[in-house]
């Protein structure tokens, strides 16, 4: 959802890429969603981080708390910053519906939104790690 926004709301300023340590293919309730707020992800794929090693980020950005833990190192002057989101996969589990399981990825892909919206400025500030 986050390469989606970024793409959607920064792509004259920011080249996403997204990736994670444990890629489980492209979620159907993640691009359902990012769908409804009009951010088309269904062409997107499942990257593990190794396949993006060889691009010289400027930031990475995690944003679940197992990435955070086992992040690998980046060459040269990567700047890695955590900003933690609730895993809608996770929440959903627990649902009795598929209205609430969506309600869950619903919420995070509005704060991962708003977070967005805030780059790259927010990356220097001391309130974003």
């Amino acid at each position: 959802m986050a390469e989606g926004w970024a793409q959607a709301l920064k792509h004259e300023v920011i080249e996403p890429h997204s990736a994670g340590i444990d890629p489980h293919g492209m979620n159907a309730h993640a691009v359902k969603v990012m769908a409804e707020a009009g951010v088309d992800i269904s062409t997107h794929s499942s990257k593990h981080v190794d396949d993006v090693m060889y691009v010289p980020f400027d930031y990475v950005i995690t944003v679940c708390g197992q990435a955070d833990e086992t992040c690998p190192v980046f060459p040269g002057k990567t700047k890695v910053i955590h900003v933690g989101f609730d895993d809608p996969p996770k929440l959903a589990r627990g649902a009795a519906t598929e209205e609430e399981a969506l309600s869950h990825y619903r919420r995070v892909r509005d704060e991962i939104k708003a977070f967005v919206a805030g780059l790259p400025g927010s990356l220097d500030r001391d309130t974003v790690a």
